[in-house]
């Protein structure tokens, strides 16, 4: 396993935590992150309060890894997220493409269904 896969894979395992100091902490200091059905976000002064929106209202959350690849600086994670908002469970197919720079995440790419996410909470 590459380094950045391995940085990856342990991004991955700190959602659960949902602590978006801890998140955020794997961007670089002008990362951005692409929530693909949306505008990309850029640096980690607008990561923290962008993460923190949609964070406050989930109780727990784990995401499982289906895939995973890398080729130098680029990692694939073909991933299901089960995302726990109140009393309802979001099983959410996702696709991250991340592109890390001196062990941290400069660009991350997320692919997924956004209808998906809001017919299960509706």
């Amino acid at each position: 396993m590459s380094d950045n896969e391995r940085i990856v894979r342990d991004f991955i395992d700190t959602w659960p935590s949902l602590d978006v100091e801890k998140i955020v902490s794997f961007f670089a200091e002008d990362g951005v992150y692409y929530n693909m059905p949306i505008a990309p976000i850029a640096g980690r002064a607008a990561l923290r309060p962008f993460i923190a929106a949609f964070l406050k209202d989930w109780t727990k959350t784990n995401w499982d890894v289906l895939n995973i690849a890398s080729a130098g600086d680029v990692v694939i994670a073909e991933r299901v997220d089960h995302i726990h908002v109140g009393d309802k469970t979001v099983d959410l197919p996702c696709c991250g493409v991340f592109e890390l720079e001196n062990g941290k995440i400069k660009v991350w790419r997320d692919y997924f269904d956004l209808a998906t996410y809001t017919k299960a909470l509706a």
